[in-house]
């Protein structure tokens, strides 16, 4: 006569399962960082060209909505052409200030109003229709001087020359886009990115 032995249902120590768990969830919590939004978000032409942008030397201007906002590569750089910007127009940040405005993301203010909006909440900073684009009309033309001087603040801190990009909105009318090359060939830089966004190849 054969005994039967009673087959009992094996257990799974998870312990282990749940630290690697935890562990990798709070690497990519803690490495993580927030997506700011963008103050002037654009919807970019396509293109099947495949070119990065350098991760510094270089300034953005973004044109949308009839606005023009101004971005700038490199802490150091950005308080340097604050710096020279505010010699321009007569108005004095402090060390707190520049601290800030190095760590912003693009702006879309005259010089006058840039203290308030350094003053802000990040969060309040890309409330929609709080900032009216910088100034590029003839007689108040303030894109032209922060390009001027953010070149010869980026070769004052980098020794290079700094690189332009536009970055245009698809459905922006082309007089918006030709009055910032305009600007641009004023100082004669006449080699320049547009930013783009990627679409597939034709077959």
């Amino acid at each position: 006569m054969a005994i039967k032995m009673q087959k009992k249902a094996g257990s799974t120590d998870m312990t282990a399962m749940c630290d690697v768990a935890f562990l990798l969830l709070s690497f990519f919590v803690m490495t993580a960082t927030a997506k700011i939004p963008e103050a002037l978000p654009v919807d970019t032409p396509a293109s099947t060209v495949q070119s990065k942008l350098p991760d510094d030397n270089l300034a953005t201007i973004t044109v949308g909505k009839g606005k023009v906002f101004f971005d700038l590569k490199g802490r150091e750089v950005r308080k340097k052409a604050l710096e020279l910007m505010g010699q321009k127009y007569g108005v004095e940040f402090t060390e707190e200030e520049s601290a800030k405005f190095a760590l912003m993301e693009g702006i879309g203010v005259p010089i006058t109003n840039l203290k308030q909006l350094i003053a802000m909440k990040t969060a309040d900073r890309s409330k929609p229709g709080l900032q009216p684009g910088v100034p590029k009309d003839s007689l108040n033309n303030q894109l032209h001087d922060w390009i001027y001087n953010s070149r010869i603040a980026n070769i004052d801190v980098n020794d290079k020359e700094l690189q332009i990009a536009i970055k245009g909105d698809a459905k922006e009318e082309y007089p918006a886009i030709k009055r910032v090359m305009d600007i641009l060939q004023d100082q004669k830089i006449n080699s320049f990115n547009l930013v783009t966004g990627l679409r597939a190849k034709d077959k």
